[in-house]
């Protein structure tokens, strides 16, 4: 889809990188990714590809806005607090860059309804803060050929990855799902400025996705440690397995 005038004053930064020019701008434009998790990791991840002019963005969250989201959930202010976070995303967003549909899911990605969901994007970005969801997730993506891109946060750790791409690793392959997974929740502490490193790099990956370039982290297990100032990156192997899945 051709940019418009506008459109291309508005990623010249893009546009003049010889790495996406205008024809990697218009593939950006015209990728639907839908962000799984409003939070934490959603608010950079959100931001980033908003204005990197993703043409389609869907935003998935069944929560609203808390007094204890405002010390690293960049989306959100003290105004906000009790509404949900996808329709402050939604507005906040449109506002940021109106040439993105930004569709808003007040609802939790379920067995019920990734099936139908899942298939109107071509990338899902894990910005969740649960386990069982990201097996959903995973566990979608693959039987429908997508390719979604991974986020953790935990005090002041954090893992990027990219899984079912180009037939790579899947998080089963990284993570063996057990039945307790399904009840396990935990509240855990998290450095503010973490989730914006790690949906940042995220948000990247999902770029580097759309634009074909290598280097994309599928196989690979990025971990950071910003206590330490440390970056490791760990192979994932993937596995000889049944037809393991939620969906059945």
């Amino acid at each position: 889809m051709p940019l418009t005038n506008q459109e291309q004053e508005r990623y010249n930064r893009h546009i003049i990188l010889h790495d996406i020019r205008i024809q990697g701008q218009e593939k950006i434009k015209e990728t639907s990714i839908l962000v799984v998790g409003a939070g934490g990791l959603g608010s950079p991840i959100l931001y980033y590809l908003t204005a990197a002019g993703i043409g389609h963005i869907g935003i998935m969250d069944d929560d609203v806005v808390s007094e204890s989201n405002l010390q690293r959930q960049i989306l959100y202010d003290t105004t906000h607090v009790g509404t949900p976070k996808v329709t402050v995303a939604a507005t906040k967003l449109k506002q940021l860059n109106p040439f993105t549909r930004i569709t808003p899911y007040f609802t939790r990605l379920s067995l019920d309804n990734a099936l139908e969901i899942i298939p109107e994007y071509d990338i899902v970005m894990d910005a969740t803060d649960n386990l069982h969801a990201r097996y959903l997730i995973n566990d979608a993506c693959v039987k429908l050929g997508k390719p979604f891109v991974y986020g953790s946060i935990c005090e002041f750790s954090g893992q990027v990855s990219v899984f079912n791409y180009q037939n790579g690793p899947t998080y089963r392959d990284l993570f063996e799902y057990n039945d307790e997974i399904e009840n396990f929740s935990q509240p855990l502490g998290v450095m503010g400025a973490l989730p914006g490193i790690v949906g940042s790099l995220q948000a990247n990956e999902a770029i580097k996705i759309i634009l074909e370039k290598p280097g994309v982290l599928s196989g690979k297990l990025l971990t950071i440690d910003i206590l330490n100032n440390t970056y490791l990156t760990f192979a994932i192997r993937k596995k000889e397995r049944g037809e393991e899945s939620l969906f059945k």
